[in-house]
């Protein structure tokens, strides 16, 4: 048997601030949370009795230095009940800001999480 993916670890400065703002991205909430450690996952499947694949909960660590390159890992996120330019003002109002990795003109949208992370929001794909 292979291995599942199951959670992504991210370090940051502040890991309920940016909990918060992945749980309003995602319709996420929080499953599990002390001082230096947050995870949140989707609420349908915080149970043990679920069937199926199990999309990835995000864990959030602190770190005291924030982030200082562009990340070599990212996520990318559909839009799935608006059309891609509403979901990026929604983002941006929620306390994102658009980010230049050099992607050119291309049809996902790069911005950045409120610790400068980077994600793609992209226009076509749906889930």
């Amino acid at each position: 048997m292979a291995s599942k993916f199951t959670e992504l670890a991210i370090d940051c400065v502040d890991p309920h601030g940016l909990a918060h703002f992945w749980c309003a991205v995602l319709d996420y909430e929080v499953q599990d949370e002390d001082d230096a450690i947050v995870t949140i996952g989707p609420p349908e499947l915080s149970g043990k009795n679920h069937r199926g694949p199990m999309p990835p909960r995000l864990t959030f660590a602190h770190v005291p230095e924030g982030k200082t390159i562009k990340n070599r890992l990212h996520l990318d996120v559909n839009p799935t009940d608006r059309e891609q330019d509403e979901e990026v003002r929604r983002l941006l109002d929620l306390g994102a800001r658009h980010a230049d990795v050099g992607q050119g003109d291309e049809s996902w949208i790069v911005l950045a999480d409120p610790e400068g992370n980077e994600f793609c929001v992209l226009a076509s794909r749906r889930p």
